[in-house]
């Protein structure tokens, strides 16, 4: 995960998002209220993913993935703002609604009554005197459906009603800050605004359009265009592509000036009224005791993606449509369907999540979900072939990096193996080529968005050759698993034989380098990842005895499990089984040893993971289970791995508990943290990351719940061809 690498590299992130009328939803069995550290508003990819970090929606201003916020003369402080700012004016009194600035103070904040996240929506609920008003950032990232899934576009909704009795005259009022089109906010941009049918259009980038020339970890995007799409079907509106001084003039008025701020390119986020903006205002009229909806779409047209063997590849939403605008039109038109169907997605996934882990649990993989698809970047490539691509956030920016994309992979395997697939495809393919001249697999095959050639190359020190190896065969035998078919695995047999074969000769007793746990150093004789060779030897058997080949199947089965014998043998250590093996007294998590009955290997008898869970419950800190003895930090996605060894409810809940503890009760108010310590429940460099997919692997162990998501993706699948009219 190169967190040896980390801020040696910037991060980009990209944001598309719409506002929609609220969705309230009856939940059965709701899980209980998580105080998330950040919320997630507007997640779609690397680059295009706008958060609050605030437990209110008005406590602090929106900001990007990668800000750090701090807490300054009792003020929640972001260091990479994107901002977004709500007023909604009730008889001519105004108040804030989203979003924070220096210059309210005589604004008052309507009171943040409930909030619910959901996998596809966060809904907040607020109240002033006079009216209530519920606001749902809805994102339809559907995995079933990539064609919606890749969709750059949230949709924000309102809905306003009166709770005193009596009509009041509403207003709604959104801007957008032009730095949400830049790295920093010193970048000039230029806005304008445009008609298309049924849409009314506002746009902002910078002058200078650098497509695809910066690369790592703490950066933004400073390329493509940010949207605002307004309806012209629901009502009345006013757009400008103005400034902070049309803010005033809502305040002072209700309305904004009609003609437009020509004075550009400028530069964004000043302190001066000129700062550029978009606005918005929709006027609601008379508003009573019947609720009043409205929304609008904020989207994001990042041009080209990512560049992959020094070729720029387009966003996958492009197999659908040839232009922006097209698909703004198609987002339009599908919002009622895709309201409903996100509602029903949002039950159903919860439900069983539920029922899995329970609340706790389901709690965690629901704030997990928009996270875990918002760290990829979905792309196709010449001929169309998906590639969906992770970037490590704040870790080292590498993209498709073999260790993420296995962590991750749970999330998808469940709801869609095709996304799994294309997680590997652009790995396979360069490992394939002549440029990887390594026995084993790679660990990355670039910095984010430049996926050109793995960072290192040339030094096998830099790699994780047993780690990735492992990785790859696992991920390709839990396709298998999950489609009944070993088509993928196929196509790429050469390169899976050429690593299990490594792996027979070295993955017994791993010799000293590094493992996806690399903040850790290297090890030698890791017992755990000895476990991932072995499993990965055992599921390369399954492959082989799906293609036919069963003297190939026998030879890699015998060999399997041969060695787990010598592993239980050689790791004894009393109640419990060593980091290394020639380190006595030492322990460690031992998450890969969860494929062993998710895959049905059957490698090891079971009161190993027995044995395991029981340890582990002894060494609980308040905020989690420490990786290993050597220090009190934790990865929450392999905790999550760890607890699903347990066979009883009891174990996996306890174990799961302190993890819920740290996301409720941590200071530190960024997206989901993967990397952080069980004491001081502080995050630890890495955030908003797309591993905490791996959370969902408790799913995995219910082969009844896997098979029905699997067949749901199969059945949902929407065509990817061009409809007439939308294409070229």
């Amino acid at each position: 995960m190169n967190s040896h690498r980390i801020l040696n590299a910037g991060r980009i992130v990209c944001f598309i998002l719409v506002f929609c009328a609220p969705l309230l939803i009856a939940q059965q069995g709701s899980a209980p209220p998580l105080r998330a550290p950040a919320t997630p508003l507007v997640v779609h990819d690397p680059y295009f993913s706008i958060w609050s970090a605030a437990d209110r929606l008005t406590g602090a201003p929106t900001s990007h993935w990668s800000a750090t916020p701090r807490w300054v003369a009792g003020e929640l402080e972001v260091d990479h703002p994107q901002p977004l700012k709500g007023l909604i004016r009730i008889d001519q009194k105004s108040y804030r609604y989203l979003g924070y600035w220096h210059r309210d103070d005589g604004i008052p904040a309507m009171e943040e009554t409930g909030r619910q996240t959901t996998p596809t929506r966060t809904i907040v609920t607020m109240n002033s005197p006079e009216i209530e008003l519920t606001v749902t950032f809805l994102t339809p990232a559907f995995p079933d459906d990539m064609r919606i899934m890749a969709r750059p576009v949230t949709y924000l909704c309102w809905e306003v009603k009166s709770r005193d009795g009596n009509p009041h005259n509403v207003a709604l009022y959104l801007d957008a800050d032009g730095s949400i089109a830049t790295n920093y906010p010193d970048e000039p941009v230029v806005w304008s605004r445009a008609e298309i049918e049924g849409l009314h259009l506002l746009r902002v980038g910078t002058s200078k359009q650098p497509i695809l020339e910066q690369y790592g970890d703490n950066l933004r995007i400073n390329w493509g265009y940010f949207y605002i799409a307004v309806p012209a079907s629901e009502g009345t509106s006013e757009l400008a592509a103005g400034n902070q001084g049309y803010l005033n003039s809502f305040l002072t008025t209700g309305h904004i000036p009609q003609e437009d701020d020509l004075g550009q390119p400028r530069v964004p986020q000043s302190i001066s009224p000129s700062a550029p903006m978009l606005n918005v205002v929709l006027p609601l009229g008379q508003v009573g005791t019947a609720a009043v909806s409205r929304h609008v779409l904020l989207s994001y047209d990042d041009i080209y993606s990512v560049e992959y063997m020094r070729q720029k590849l387009l966003p996958y939403w492009r197999k659908e449509y040839s232009e922006f605008s097209r698909l703004l039109q198609g987002a339009e038109r599908d919002y009622p369907t895709l309201r409903k169907r996100a509602a029903q997605f949002d039950t159903d996934l919860v439900n069983d999540l539920l029922e899995s882990g329970g609340p706790e649990y389901a709690a965690i993989a629901t704030l997990a979900f928009r996270q875990a698809i918002g760290a990829h970047k979905l792309v196709e490539d010449a001929d169309g072939v998906a590639f969906f691509m992770p970037k490590e956030n704040f870790s080292g920016a590498n993209i498709s990096t073999v260790d993420v994309l296995y962590p991750s992979a749970p999330m998808f395997l469940l709801l869609n193996p095709k996304l799994v697939e294309a997680q590997m495809e652009p790995v396979m393919r360069y490992a394939s080529t002549a440029r990887w001249k390594f026995p084993f697999a790679p660990h990355d095959i670039g910095f984010y968005p430049l996926a050109n050639g793995a960072i290192a190359e040339a030094s096998k020190g830099e790699q994780m050759p047993v780690e990735e190896s492992g990785n790859l065969i696992l991920l390709a035998a839990a396709i298998a698993h999950a489609e009944h078919d070993a088509g993928f695995a196929s196509r790429y047999w050469p390169l899976l034989t050429k690593w299990a074969e490594y792996l027979l000769a070295k993955g017994l007793d791993p010799e000293d380098q590094l493992c996806t746990d690399d903040f850790t150093g290297h090890l030698a004789h890791n017992s755990n990842l000895s476990i991932k060779a072995m499993e990965a030897l055992a599921a390369y058997s399954q492959l082989a005895e799906m293609r036919g080949d069963q003297n190939t199947a026998a030879k890699y089965k015998t060999s399997a499990e041969s060695m787990a014998i010598k592993w239980e043998q050689t790791a004894q250590d009393g109640d419990h089984y060593r980091l290394a093996f020639d380190k006595a007294n030492t322990w460690s998590q031992k998450y890969n040893l969860v494929w062993d009955n998710i895959l049905g290997l059957h490698l090891f008898p079971p009161k190993v993971a027995d044995r395991e869970v029981s340890f582990y419950r002894t060494h609980l800190n308040r905020y989690g289970l420490p990786l290993d003895n050597r220090a009190t930090y934790t990865k929450l996605d392999w905790t999550l791995w760890s607890a699903t060894l347990a066979r009883n409810p009891s174990d996996f809940q306890a174990i799961v508990h302190p993890v819920f503890l740290f996301l409720n009760e941590t200071t530190d108010h960024v997206p989901m943290a993967d990397f952080y310590d069980t004491i001081s429940a502080h995050a630890l460099d890495f955030q908003a990351r797309s591993v905490v997919g791996g959370v969902y692997i408790k799913l995995l162990a219910y082969p009844q719940v896997w098979s029905k998501w699997v067949a749901r993706a199969t059945q949902t699948a929407t065509d990817p061809r061009p409809t007439a009219g939308d294409r070229r």
